[in-house]
């Protein structure tokens, strides 16, 4: 009995072990166009609007979003502020200020006040790939929750997102964003 249970969660780590390797990587929209810099599109107004979908892709959430950004240089680096201003479906309001810093070609790291430690950001032709943990208020309790990022670059001035939220492994549900440059 004790064998047969210790074979199964070896399987069953194995299984887990390979879906979590069998994500894209970023690098294979090297030569994909338009060619996304950050500095460029995130400057200046974008809108967003996105849905929040639950496991089984009921949406539980919609929302726009207002984003004020910029970038400097700043000791050699680009820093960048996006500030967003969320408006949910129910009326509610959210604020996130991200700063983000390139760390050098297609590598950047994102922080932000709800952000647990850095967002990891990796570019590569017309795609962004973010992986980090937020901190999320759900009924009066913060959840650290992780995310896994995707932007994809469409023309000059639109970029669709996807986000893939889990907990422990466990996917929670999906984030679908559209922006749009002013």
């Amino acid at each position: 009995m004790i064998h047969s249970i210790f074979k199964l969660l070896v399987i069953l780590a194995t299984a887990i072990f390979l879906l979590a390797c069998a994500g894209p990587s970023v690098q294979q929209y090297a030569n994909e166009k338009p060619t996304l810099d950050m500095s460029e599109y995130f400057s200046g107004t974008i809108d967003a609007y996105g849905i929040f979908t639950d496991r089984s892709g009921e949406v539980k959430k919609r929302f726009t979003v207002l984003i004020k950004a910029d970038w400097k240089v700043v000791d050699g680096k680009k820093v960048g502020t996006l500030d967003e201003s969320f408006e949910y479906s129910d009326g509610s309001k959210q604020k996130r200020v991200w700063t983000l810093i390139e760390q050098g070609p297609g590598k950047y790291i994102g922080r932000a006040d709800d952000v647990v430690g850095d967002a990891q950001g990796e570019l590569a032709g017309n795609a962004l790939n973010w992986t980090y943990t937020l901190a999320l208020p759900v009924d009066g309790t913060v959840y650290h929750v992780q995310f896994n990022d995707w932007m994809y670059l469409v023309t000059p001035k639109v970029m669709l997102n996807k986000a893939k939220m889990s907990k422990f492994g466990i996917e929670l549900g999906e984030v679908t964003l559209s922006f749009y440059k002013r």
